[in-house]
């Protein structure tokens, strides 16, 4: 479970999350879906699940990966 203030590590990034970084957890949509914040006050909706924890991105020319996540 989830919880408003949870540190996240990046472990495969992207442009928007970088490996290795730190990342705070903020609000809580349910038990599968909460918010992901970023340094510059944005957030991202990140889902934990069977697969893991992660930040979905859906890119047409598949050019962007998934960012994935481990709690720190």
């Amino acid at each position: 479970m989830m919880n408003t203030g949870d540190q996240l590590m990046c472990t495969n990034g992207n442009i928007f999350f970088i490996e290795g970084q730190i990342y705070t957890v903020g609000n809580i949509v349910n038990k599968k879906f909460f918010e992901i914040e970023t340094e510059d006050g944005d957030h991202w909706y990140a889902t934990k699940d069977s697969n893991g924890i992660y930040v979905r991105f859906n890119s047409i020319k598949g050019k962007m990966s998934d960012a994935w996540f481990v709690k720190a």
